[in-house]
C-alpha cells in the first residue's frame, strides 16, 4: 500500500509492529536515512541493535547472496522482541531476493526495511510494496518540513515547542538547512538548554545555528558597516590567525552589503526591504542591519558594492601587490570611512 506523504510522518514515529515491511524511497539519501532511522528505533527500541535484533543488509551484498534476507527474516535471536531485515540501497536489480522473503514472510518473521533512492513508478519495487496488503511504500520527497514535522522534531531533541520569533527561525532554518543539519542544529539547542526551563528566544537559535561560531567574521562586517575604523585591525588579526581566507572575507562582505542595499532600495522602506531579505534576518541582527541600510542610504552602498568588486579584481590579477589579507583590510578601511561621512 501507498503510505501517503500527510500520515508518513505519524507512521515513522509509531510504526505497526504487525506488518509485512515497508520501502522508504526518495531523491535525498539523509532525508531517507533519518527516517529509517526513527522508524526501525521505533521498532526494536533504543537497545535492539545492541541486542542484535537488527540485521543490516547492503543491497550490493544481496545481490551475491539471494538467501540473506530469507535467512535474516526467520532467523531466531538470543534476545526476545521485534526483529528488522533492514536492506540498505536497494533497486530493481535486487528485487527477486526482496520478493521472495516477502512471499515467504509469515507473522513473527523480522520485518523487512528497505529503503533506496529515487524510483520510477514503473519501478518493480515500488511495485511490489505498493501492491501488498500488508506493506507500506512511502516516498519521501524535497519538500521543507511541516509545522507538525518541526515540532516531532523539537520534541525528539527534548525541546519544548517554543513560540513567536524563535518557533519563526526555526522553521526558517528547516528550509535553508539539510535535514542531517536542521536535527543536529536542534540536538545542540536541546543541549545549550539543558536544565534551563526559560522559553526558547531568537537569540539562543542564532547562538546556535550552523555558522554561529565565525563570530569574528561578523564582528568584522558590522565593524566596516558602522564605520568604526579603529577596531579593524585588531579583529583582521584574529581572523588571520583562525586561518581565514581573503577571497571568504570579500564574500561574506559582498553578500552584507548586498543585503543592506537591497533594503535600502526598496521603494516601501528599509523595513519592508528587510522583510524581502532570504534567508531572513530576525531578531537583534535585523534591527542592526536595519540601522545600517538606514545609515548608508543606497547610492552610498552602490558605491560599497563597486568598492568590493573593485577589491575583488585586484585579488585575482596576477600583478596584485602585497598579501591577500591587507588588501581586503585596506578596502574594509576605505568601507568605513565612506560609511562615516
Amino acid at each position: 500500500m501507498k503510505l501517503p506523504p500527510r500520515e508518513a510522518s505519524g507512521y515513522f514515529a509509531r510504526p505497526d509492529p504487525a506488518k509485512l515491511g515497508i520501502l522508504i524511497y526518495g531523491e535525498d539519501a539523509m532525508r531517507v536515512a533519518l527516517k529509517r532511522q526513527e522508524l526501525i528505533a521505533a521498532l526494536i527500541g533504543p537497545e535492539g541493535e545492541g541486542e542484535m535484533r537488527l540485521t543490516r543488509i547492503p543491497a550490493s551484498d544481496l545481490r551475491k547472496e539471494p538467501s540473506l534476507l530469507g535467512d535474516a527474516i526467520k532467523a531466531v535471536g538470543f534476545f526476545p522482541g521485534p526483529r528488522v531485515a533492514f536492506v540498505e540501497d536497494a533497486n530493481d536489480t535486487v528485487i527477486k531476493p526482496i520478493a521472495a522473503a516477502v512471499e515467504d514472510w509469515q507473522p513473527g518473521d523480522a520485518q523487512i526495511v528497505v529503503t533506496a533512492g529515487q524510483l520510477q513508478a514503473k519501478s518493480a519495487l515500488r511495485k511490489l510494496f505498493e501492491g501488498h496488503p500488508n506493506a507500506y511504500a512511502a516516498a519521501l520527497y524535497n519538500d521543507p518540513p511541516s509545522r507538525a514535522e518541526i515540532e516531532a522534531e523539537l520534541t525528539r531533541a527534548g525541546l519544548a515547542r517554543p513560540d513567536g520569533a524563535a518557533m519563526e527561525m526555526l522553521t526558517s532554518l528547516s528550509k535553508e538547512l539539510d535535514p542531517g543539519d536542521f536535527r543536529q542544529t536542534l540536538e545542540k539547542i536541546a543541549l545549550y538548554k539543558l536544565g534551563d526551563a526559560a522559553p526558547l528566544t531568537p537569540e539562543e537559535v542564532t547562538l546556535c545555528a550552523p555558522g554561529s561560531t565565525e563570530a569574528d567574521l561578523d564582528d568584522v562586517l558590522n565593524i566596516v558597516a558602522e564605520g568604526r575604523t579603529g577596531e579593524i585591525g585588531p579583529v583582521m588579526s584574529r581572523l588571520e590567525a583562525q586561518g581565514t581566507a581573503a577571497v571568504t572575507l570579500l564574500i561574506m562582505a559582498t553578500r552584507h552589503f548586498r543585503a543592506l542595499h537591497t533594503a535600502a532600495s526598496d521603494p516601501s522602506g528599509v523595513g519592508q526591504g528587510m522583510g524581502r531579505l532570504r534567508p531572513p534576518v530576525f531578531g537583534p541582527r535585523r534591527d542592526r542591519m536595519s540601522r545600517q541600510a538606514s545609515g548608508w542610504g543606497m547610492y552610498r552602498l552602490e558605491q560599497a558594492l563597486q568598492m568590493l568588486l573593485e577589491t575583488d579584481l585586484s585579488l585575482r590579477s596576477a600583478g596584485q601587490h602585497g598579501p591577500a589579507l591587507a588588501i581586503v583590510e585596506r578596502a574594509f578601511i576605505r568601507l568605513a570611512m565612506l560609511g562615516r561621512r
